[in-house]
């Protein structure tokens, strides 16, 4: 059988797709994920599969989602899925503690690992004569983690020292967090922080970790994705070696509580003694990942903010000079999801400014639509964020990943970029009109500390 070059694919269709100011192409060329290879298969213990062969570069991407993330975690016990995290890289029954890296990175490698609301995941990338040791690391510390009381003593003190860094010494950074607390509310599995409280992190008995552990990292919650230069049955054998006799078993059940809907506006103004400039949040309401309404919703946050030639960008940055930055989008989680925005003031310009034009943009919309210019270009950003978002064999083994874990077949992929292009002006006026209410509004002001630290 012929093989397919990924690269040769992508990048050709990513010459004629990535201006978004160029018209659409034509139907036939609007599909660039139709002939992405995508294999699946399944071991016994419930591992899932996942394989895209592509000979082009003698590299290869080995990348493990566990279907476990903050969203998980129970009251008390914030911040689990995070230091699990650091926990898989301190040692397992055949590897010493930080060798994981060591032995990779002396192989020409890099490996590391993620945790978000919605999973964990663990990656490397390394040449394609090295997936054995990719995968059999993986598969160790699935079996056979090291969870000590050195280990978790260690991890939680760096976990303490990356939320001092990442957030409390850092401006604006609380926000991120608070923002959410403030719009999710008693809706928990969303509304606490994947990095965790300090206070829960304390208060953890060694006996709680071997518990989330034992509970979450089994076979059959996981999915195993694998991109590159390799053989899929050389893979699956080194897959059934390292991994078919790791015992899988009952995972406990995610089940969240109905989320209430919002039926009043919510406001908070915080300040942050390391801003030196005034800030705000806005948060809306919106339907999960996937739904119809998402893809319009999608495709409106790439017409209001989505570079230099934006509409909220052209207005508030650039003519009126009242915003130095802008970032519009949809949070884009698996759960109740967020549309949100988030802007720096200029000197002299206060929150409400900048707000009371943002609310202008959206009921335009609502009330006139958007250019088919404006969707054309936003159709093609689409198009070339998907094209060269899967260029390298490590990106697309964990889009492969996130597909498989999310929705249950990787091949979901495929439909991405025909549901974002089915979106019409009509979709995008109506979700305009529907979903930016104030009663459906979060609004977090950032000011500064008079005299504070700059």
């Amino acid at each position: 059988m012929k093989r397919i070059s990924i690269l040769a694919l992508l990048l050709g269709l990513g010459a004629a797709l990535a201006l978004a100011q160029e018209p659409a192409p034509e139907p036939a060329a609007a599909d660039p994920l139709a002939q992405l290879p995508i294999l699946r298969r399944q071991l016994d213990n419930g591992l899932r599969v996942v394989m895209s062969p592509d000979r082009t570069v003698p590299t290869v991407a080995v990348a493990v989602y566990y279907d476990v993330g903050s969203r998980n975690e129970v009251r008390g016990r914030s911040g689990f899925a995070h230091l699990f995290e650091h926990m898989m890289f301190q040692g397992s029954a055949n590897v010493g503690k930080g060798e994981h890296f060591v032995l990779v990175t002396n192989r020409g490698g890099s490996a590391n690992g993620t945790t978000s609301i919605d999973r964990t995941n663990y990656f490397e990338t390394l040449p394609s004569n090295e997936l054995a040791l990719g995968l059999w690391l993986e598969a160790d510390r699935m079996r056979s983690l090291a969870i000590t009381p050195e280990n978790f003593e260690n991890q939680r003190a760096t976990v303490k020292e990356e939320r001092r860094q990442s957030y409390d010494d850092r401006p604006y950074a609380n926000s991120m967090l608070r923002i959410n607390e403030l719009a999710y509310g008693d809706y928990w599995p969303y509304a606490h922080s994947t990095i965790g409280d300090m206070q829960d992190l304390d208060a953890a008995p060694l006996e709680a970790v071997q518990e989330f552990f034992d509970a979450y990292y089994k076979p059959n919650n996981a999915v195993l994705s694998i991109a590159g230069d390799f053989d899929p049955d050389e893979a699956m054998a080194l897959a059934e070696r390292y991994f078919g006799n790791i015992a899988g078993g009952e995972v406990p059940a995610y089940e969240p509580p109905a989320i209430q809907a919002q039926t009043a506006e919510r406001t908070e103004v915080m300040t942050d003694r390391l801003a030196n400039l005034p800030a705000f949040h806005i948060a809306y309401h919106i339907p999960p990942m996937r739904e119809r309404d998402h893809y319009a919703l999608e495709m409106l946050g790439l017409i209001l903010g989505d570079g230099d030639s934006s509409r909220l960008y052209q207005e508030l940055v650039k003519e009126k000079e009242i915003l130095t930055s802008l970032s519009v989008s949809t949070d884009d989680r698996r759960g109740p999801d967020l549309f949100s925005f988030w802007g720096l003031m200029a000197s002299g310009h206060e929150p409400a400014e900048a707000r009371t034009a943002i609310y202008e943009a959206l009921e335009k919309v609502a009330q006139e639509g958007v250019t088919e210019r404006e969707l054309q270009k936003a159709r093609n950003r689409i198009r070339a964020y998907f094209i060269f978002g899967l260029q390298s064999n490590l990106s697309r083994a964990q889009q492969l990943a996130e597909y498989e874990l999310y929705w249950g077949d990787a091949e979901h992929i495929r439909e991405e970029v025909g549901a974002y292009l089915a979106v019409t002006a009509d979709d995008v006026k109506r979700v305009a009109g529907q979903y930016f209410a104030a009663t459906n509004r979060t609004v977090l002001d950032v000011l500064p500390v008079e005299g504070g630290e700059q």
